[in-house]
Parts: C-alpha cells; sequence; structure tokens
C-alpha cells in the first residue's frame, strides 16, 4: 500500500489515513477489542468523541497497544476526538479536552473536532431536557468555542482543530475569524447523500473532508421503516461481484478515491479488516460518477427525540442547527 495513496495531508503537513475506525455505537465491552484488533491489521487512524460514552474503554486498547515500547508508536497513529455541545463555553473547552486526553491515555489529540455547531445547556449532562422532552439549548455562538480551541493548538494540546456538521455558510463563518483555520470537515457522506457541493466548497478552502456513516449507518436507532437500503443498491453489488469485493467495500472505495477520508464503524474483526482493504483496485471514471449519481439527498443522521409521543429532530428548533440550509 503506498503511503501517498492511502492518506489525506492536512494543511498542517500531517497525515491523515484515509481509512479509520469509527467507534459510535461502539458498544461497551466490544470497543476495547475492536480498537485492539483494528490496530494489529494496519489501523492507523481511529475516530472518537466525548458524547460516544466509550473512550475510557478506547483508552484501555490504546494504552495496551500504543506506546514507545509498543506495537505502535503513538507519533505513527491518529486519534481525533470532539467537543461535545455542553461545552462551548471558552472557559468549558480545555477541560472537556483534557478529559478526553486522560480517557484516551494519550498526551495529545492528533484533531479536535467541535461536534455540532449548536450548543446545549451548560454542565456534565450530555443530553439536558426539558420535562417535555425537548432539549434545553445554550445560545453561545460557535465562533467563540473556536476561538478557545485555537488555544490549544498553541499549548500543544492538539495538533489540528476541525469541524462536524457545519454548514457550508458556518464554515465560512468561521473562516472569518480563524487564527487557526479548520484542518477537517467531518459530515455524515455515502452515495444517497453524496455531498458534493459542501466537499468542493471544503477543498476549495483547504479543509480535507472525512465521511462519517459512509456505509448508510444500517444500525441506527431512528430508522424509517420505508428508508433506502445502500448496500442492498444493485448497481453497487453488480461492482462489488465485478471486483469481488464487498458492498461496503466499494463504498469505502469510492470516498478514499475522491479523496474522502472514511470512518466505518465496525466491532466485527472480519469487517474491520475488510473495511480497510480498499487499496488494491480502483474504480474506472464511469462508475465513480455511477456512484455519484445515487445521490437523493438522503440524510440518515437527523437525532431525533420523542415529544408528545411524536419523533421529532432533536436540535431543529435551535438557530444555529445546521440543516437547515441547502448544504
Amino acid at each position: 500500500m503506498s503511503s501517498e495513496s492511502s492518506y489525506a495531508l492536512l494543511p498542517t503537513g500531517q497525515k491523515m489515513p484515509l481509512v479509520g475506525l469509527g467507534t459510535w455505537k461502539s458498544e461497551a465491552g466490544q470497543v476495547k477489542e475492536a480498537v485492539k484488533y483494528a490496530l494489529s491489521v494496519g489501523y492507523r487512524h481511529i475516530d472518537c468523541a466525548t458524547a460516544y460514552s466509550n473512550e475510557a474503554e478506547i483508552g484501555e486498547a490504546l494504552r495496551e497497544t500504543v506506546g514507545a515500547d509498543k506495537t505502535v508508536k503513538r507519533e505513527e497513529l491518529f486519534v481525533t476526538s470532539k467537543l461535545w455541545n455542553t461545552k462551548h463555553h471558552p472557559e468549558d473547552v480545555e477541560p472537556a479536552l483534557k478529559k478526553s486526553l486522560e480517557d484516551l491515555k494519550v498526551d495529545y489529540l492528533d484533531l479536535y473536532l467541535m461536534h455540532w455547531p449548536h450548543a446545549f445547556e451548560r454542565g456534565d449532562n450530555l443530553f439536558p431536557k426539558n420535562s417535555d422532552g425537548t432539549m434545553r439549548y445554550d445560545y453561545i455562538d460557535y465562533k467563540e468555542t473556536w476561538k478557545a480551541m485555537e488555544k490549544l493548538v498553541a499549548k500543544g494540546l492538539v495538533k489540528a482543530i476541525g469541524l462536524s456538521n457545519f454548514n457550508s455558510r458556518q464554515i465560512d463563518d468561521v473562516l472569518s475569524v480563524a487564527s487557526v483555520k479548520p484542518a477537517v470537515l467531518q459530515i455524515e457522506c455515502h452515495p444517497y447523500l453524496a455531498q458534493n457541493e459542501l466537499i468542493a466548497h471544503c477543498h476549495q478552502r483547504g479543509l480535507v473532508v472525512t465521511a462519517y456513516s459512509p456505509l448508510g449507518s444500517p444500525d441506527r436507532m431512528w430508522k424509517h421503516p420505508d428508508e433506502p437500503i445502500l448496500l442492498e443498491e444493485p448497481g453497487i453489488k453488480k461492482l462489488a461481484e465485478k471486483y469481488n469485493k464487498s458492498p461496503a467495500q466499494i463504498l469505502i472505495r469510492w470516498q478514499v478515491q475522491r479523496k474522502v477520508v472514511v470512518i466505518p464503524k465496525s466491532v466485527t474483526p472480519s469487517r474491520i479488516l475488510q473495511n480497510l482493504q480498499v487499496f488494491d483496485f480502483s474504480l474506472t471514471a464511469e462508475e465513480m460518477s455511477y456512484i455519484g449519481s445515487l445521490n437523493k439527498n438522503w440524510r440518515y443522521i437527523v437525532p431525533m427525540i420523542t415529544v408528545d409521543g411524536k419523533l421529532v429532530a432533536r436540535d431543529a428548533g435551535h438557530p444555529l442547527y445546521p440543516f437547515n440550509e441547502p448544504y
């Protein structure tokens, strides 16, 4: 595997492996072994977040496998975490990061992302709610949060900072005040939500894009009974047969071939390995454009809550909610 084909180069000069292990929805009791297995088969990029409530267990895996005298050297590993919505006040940012460092058992992060542009009520409850089930919001501007994140770079606690779930206007808003520019935007992205405009927007501005839920997140909690199933798309299955690969590998290859970083989540060893085995074949230009043409602007990941017995978008009422814009 040539190093050129398996990395994205960040504006900081860091090499970010194009395939990383996602850990959202990886259960306690499973995630430690998943991370250890992934590192043993060649993964060098782990995507984490405070809100996944499993960083301490991931830290156990890192403590056992990463270090000067261990299998993986710390400088060979790319670790991302994310600042949660309850910690957007500037004075909360560094303590939140330090908690992630302590849980993950590392001295620094390679990348720290603001998980969402909108904030929830400050405190240690990840999902503060009113008695009717709606979220308790906070209205601090994400630009203030960004300025606090920049200080983490100056202190050497994180090598790069970036954004997650921001729309194009919000990205430009951050860029307008940034002395440290965002290096990465992480968004939901797969052929049904191809994100072509937003990716072009980022690439023009020097941001690398990371795709979460690249396989269409088949294990989500908020499923629509009639939603399309990406892994069963007939054309994807045909390509899988042609290349003797799985449908998942075709979807991952499509992203890395267009220089989008991808973080498929799995706790199953065979799938963890398979998801990395995408650098030994290439799709043709026609196949790439066919996969891109499957776009339906279908967003699988819209956090939902139950209010008065109905499922509603959890954060859509917040003025900084990102998904009310075309992209």
